[in-house]
């Protein structure tokens, strides 16, 4: 596929590409979307709306991407058991994380009905909880945000539901608003 731009900073390469499970399995695996109609004007309102103003903000140095756009072939290669290890490469939610965007599945429905589009991302040399703090007083519109920890990767996602919902996760891997309430009470007084 020919490089096609995502904004100012990234491409739909390094998009489609970044994932420790493409890097592993690169020679098994297509990974880019099949539905380009749909699902790339998706993926560049995420890249626009809310990636752009946060590289702007933070500098694209220090801002990588560690998992965006998922495949049909990335899914099923993410639900394997690595041979090595015997662990899963990765956890798959296609029916609700939207980084498979707007892809059809054999039965000509999208794999997630709540559309848009998702990424994960670090800012080196930012605990990810700052970030956080940063993205909702900008206001920033996003759909869904999952704070996985201070030195891990933050999910966010941009979509026509526009929830702005924040979650993160027990040590058993179970959504959780515990924790969180103070963004919860920043998150509702931006929406006044």
């Amino acid at each position: 596929m020919k490089e096609v731009k995502l904004g100012k900073y990234l491409t739909l390469e390094e998009f489609c590409t970044c994932t420790q499970t493409y890097q592993k399995y690169a020679d098994k695996i297509n990974p880019f979307p099949e539905n380009l109609a749909e699902t790339l004007p998706a993926i560049d309102a995420l890249t626009q709306f809310i990636l752009e103003p946060i590289i702007d903000y933070f500098g694209v140095e220090k801002f990588r991407l560690t998992y965006g756009f998922c495949s049909k072939d990335l899914k099923k290669y993410l639900a394997k058991k690595d041979p090595e290890t015997g662990l899963k490469n990765g956890r798959v939610a296609p029916e609700i994380d939207q980084h498979i965007a707007h892809e059809i599945n054999k039965n000509g429905k999208y794999y997630c009905q709540r559309l848009g589009a998702a990424c994960d991302f670090l800012i080196w040399g930012e605990e990810s909880d700052r970030v956080i703090d940063w993205i909702l007083a900008q206001k920033l519109p996003f759909d869904s945000l999952y704070f996985y920890g201070s030195e891990r990767p933050i999910h966010i996602s941009y979509g026509p539901q526009n929830k702005r919902e924040i979650w993160t996760f027990t040590a058993s891997g179970q959504p959780t608003k515990k924790g969180i309430e103070h963004w919860i009470i920043l998150n509702k007084k931006a929406l006044l």
